[in-house]
């Protein structure tokens, strides 16, 4: 099992948000945006911290972003890029559309990690060792962007985490949603 302190976190800051409409890394939600709101859960973990996204998206954020220099638009070019930023050997990956995840949440995976470590949902957010990075660059070179198809072919834990704090918010409804379901 890995020890979270000297965990490296990594910040999905979002692709091209076309059903979203605009940039989700800059929506609010409970007076912050996205991207302030994830940079903040994985401060929670102390340790390095990094952004990465494309630079020519121009985002306005508080906080420097990594280009991920990788021209495709998948969240496989972020791990990719965020795993080759990274100095740490463990890596928790955070994409900005999923506000509710908690510290917890991702130093748990980071605990569970073997090559990675996933929710029960799918691959994001997740664990995952330097080690995962070649066949990661491989499924990359070879245009298998299917995150999913790639963490199959790892070691991978499974870890089980409250749905309610995966969701993912891909259009401005989503967000609506969260917020009514948080003031009940």
């Amino acid at each position: 099992m890995a020890d979270p302190g000297g965990l490296t976190g990594v910040l999905l800051v979002g692709g091209a948000s076309r059903r979203f409409g605009s940039p989700k890394a800059l929506a609010r939600l409970d007076g912050e945006t996205l991207a302030e709101r994830a940079w903040r859960v994985l401060g929670e973990l102390g340790g390095e911290r990094i952004a990465i996204g494309k630079a020519g998206d121009g985002l306005e954020l508080p906080f420097p972003v990594l280009d991920d220099g990788i021209a495709e638009r998948a969240s496989l070019a972020g791990l990719v890029g965020g795993l080759r930023a990274a100095g740490g050997d463990v890596v928790v990956f955070l994409p900005v559309d999923m506000p509710l995840v908690t510290a917890a949440v991702l130093r748990d995976l980071a605990r569970a990690c073997r090559d990675a470590a996933v929710p029960q949902t799918g691959p994001l957010p997740g664990a995952y060792r330097r080690r995962a990075l070649p066949v990661l660059e491989r499924r990359l070179a070879a245009g298998e962007l299917r995150l999913g198809d790639a963490v199959a072919e790892l070691d991978t834990a499974v870890v089980e985490v409250s749905t309610a704090l995966l969701g993912n918010v891909n259009e401005p409804a989503d967000l609506d949603g969260l917020v009514r379901r948080r003031r009940r």
